[in-house]
């Protein structure tokens, strides 16, 4: 039976070599719920044997019922009712169900709401497989994060009233945040909250760009304080879809055409506050947002995968010049270089995800159960702030690496088709389709850049790979970590650099500046898992056929892995380094002369 844990061996590795019984230690507070809940692990062995078989689950759900269906889904798209209600594709409606069915739609909420209380990382190879097989679904199935955001911050009026139907699929949710005049610049929201005479809250105005704004329970960031501009004027509300919400018109977009894309009408709608008063943006939507660009991060590495799939099945198959194309020094490469970021991409992620399962657990039991010994309570808070500053760079940098990788990626999977490729028989022009959003929702790449390059430039990134270099390492790759030492070295000087030039010149090579960052981090990260003690066996393709009985170790293949990314990115770091200190700032003194001005379109 086809199945997309089963059949993706670097999923299977990184399950095994990531540290994910320490996400589950955190996650279960040392394993207290086991006698409260039958479901809920004793130890962290019955925690991973808990996560393999939902994984397994869900792999073989996303392959046999999600992946078929997605073709039609993109054609039938949503229809907008003429009573203001939406109807999904039927794929869609019907991939919901099952999904509800195998109870996966609360997949990191609490035991007593009835979800798997998993951890992040379980959460986010569980997003890359479903968004494998349909990249606008998860955009549904993503948004777990509205039931999570609810349940961190809301009263627990409110997390009873909702939690209970979002882990049992009753009920889906959208994050209400962009309006006509405020995209990235959500400060600029104009929706208004207001009480009415006996203090219930009520919403008016407009929202556009709402994914799943059909959903039955809406988040909604609105302006509760009229006098006050800016973010602090800001409080996040909680409603449900009914009479006085209404979905005006239902975006046509190049892709991701089974997620519904809603423009909504607020029309004195009632509502509750979460939490506290201006907050809404500062504290809760930042909290709801830093989960939905690992969200989109995982979401990146699905579409790629499938997209170098189906590359890699032609370039196998078809001949050209008596070949298949494959043996062609200039397409082999191609798909090895595919191949290779796609790694890259799933290393970064994995690892920001454990990250942030950390952060989350140190800051819960810092609430909830701090240790009574001083010293030890000292040693909890280091290790939550070091955990929280590292999980500020880090989801910045993986959203912008994975969304970016994955518009590659499906696009050179079309180059690899030829003209195949550009036609509706393969499913690769989907994917391109699909994939070319996730550089632009939930914070543009640019943004991401400007969020990482500061934690770059504070420190962070070089305390996070001083760790990342305190492994234990094969000897064998003692060359590979002597090259990323001068690449830290070469990043050090560009800090220093950038830092003297003031914060203009830091934002306009911030790209560079993160691009050497994360490819340093990504080269331990692989010299990590090309020393890892995994025992596991991967089968070696020969002459177009992996089905000839050779493997290799994954260690070994691995170190493959590690050697040719450190080495070929050795020169490109020397490059960006060389980049960021020509101190250019043409782009501030000369703008107008080089784009010249305003054309008239037509």
């Amino acid at each position: 039976m086809a199945n997309f844990y089963k059949d993706n061996d670097d999923i299977r590795f990184l399950f095994r070599h990531t540290d994910v019984a320490g996400s589950a230690n955190v996650c279960e507070e040392g394993f207290k719920f086991a006698g409260e809940f039958d479901y809920a692990p004793a130890d962290a062995d019955e925690a991973i044997q808990n996560y393999d078989m939902v994984l397994d689950s869900l792999g073989q759900l996303s392959a046999e019922f999600i992946a078929p269906r997605a073709e039609d889904v993109d054609r039938q798209g949503n229809v907008l009712n003429e009573d203001g209600t939406v109807t999904r594709a039927k794929g869609i409606a019907e991939t919901l169900e099952k999904l509800a069915q195998a109870e996966v739609m609360g997949f990191t909420l609490p035991y007593r709401f009835g979800g798997l209380n998993f951890p992040n990382i379980i959460y986010s190879m569980a997003i890359e497989m479903v968004s494998r097989a349909d990249v606008g679904l998860m955009n549904i199935f993503g948004l777990q994060g509205i039931a999570e955001t609810i349940n961190a911050f809301a009263s627990e009026e409110i997390k009873q009233k909702y939690l209970h139907d979002f882990s049992a699929g009753k009920v889906t949710g959208a994050m209400v945040l962009t309006e006509p005049d405020a995209g990235s610049d959500l400060q600029a929201i104009k929706l208004r909250a207001f009480q009415d005479d006996d203090g219930n809250w009520l919403l008016h105005g407009v929202k556009r760009f709402i994914t799943n704004g059909c959903g039955e329970v809406l988040l909604v960031l609105a302006r509760s304080e009229p006098d006050r501009s800016g973010g602090l004027g800001l409080s996040l509300f909680v409603c449900e879809a009914g009479p006085t919400v209404h979905i005006r018109r239902l975006e046509d977009k190049l892709g991701i055409h089974g997620s519904p894309t809603c423009e909504i009408f607020f029309d004195n709608t009632p509502c509750e506050i979460i939490g506290e008063r201006q907050r809404g943006l500062v504290t809760y939507v930042m909290s709801l947002m830093n989960g939905a660009r690992i969200g989109i991060a995982g979401q990146s590495m699905g579409v790629a995968e499938a997209a170098y799939r189906v590359a890699r099945d032609y370039a196998s198959t078809r001949k050209q010049f008596r070949v298949a194309i494959e043996k062609l020094p200039a397409v082999r490469d191609m798909l090895i270089d595919m191949k290779t970021v796609i790694e890259a991409g799933r290393a970064l992620l994995y690892e920001t995800s454990r990250i942030v399962d950390m952060e989350i657990g140190y800051a819960k039991q810092l609430e909830t159960n701090p240790p009574e010994d001083k010293a030890e309570a000292k040693q909890l808070k280091n290790e939550s702030r070091r955990y929280k500053r590292y999980a500020g760079i880090m989801t910045p940098m993986s959203k912008y690496y994975c969304s970016e990788m994955c518009n590659t990626v499906t696009y050179d999977s079309m180059q690899v088709l030829g003209g195949s490729g550009y036609m509706r028989d393969y499913a690769c022009e989907r994917y391109m389709r699909d994939a070319r959003i996730t550089t632009i929702y939930e914070g543009t790449s640019q943004l991401q850049v400007v969020a990482a390059v500061r934690g770059v430039c504070s420190g962070t990134a070089e305390k996070l790979m001083a760790k990342l270099a305190g492994q234990q390492f094969d000897p064998e790759i003692s060359d590979l970590l002597e090259t990323l030492a001068k690449g830290r070295e070469l990043l050090t000087e560009s800090v220093i650099y950038v830092k003297g030039q003031g914060n203009e010149y830091m934002d306009l090579y911030g790209r560079a500046v993160v691009d050497i960052a994360i490819d340093l981090i990504i080269g331990y990260l692989f010299c990590g898992q090309a020393s890892t003690k995994v025992d596991m066996q991967v089968p070696v393709a020969e002459n177009g056929s992996s089905d000839n009985g050779k493997t290799i170790s994954m260690k070994q293949r691995k170190a493959i892995i590690a050697r040719r990314y450190v080495t070929k990115n050795a020169p490109k770091i020397t490059a960006l380094a060389e980049l960021i200190r020509t101190g250019d700032k043409s782009t501030f003194t000369d703008y107008e002369a080089l784009v010249g001005p305003v054309q008239e379109l037509g």
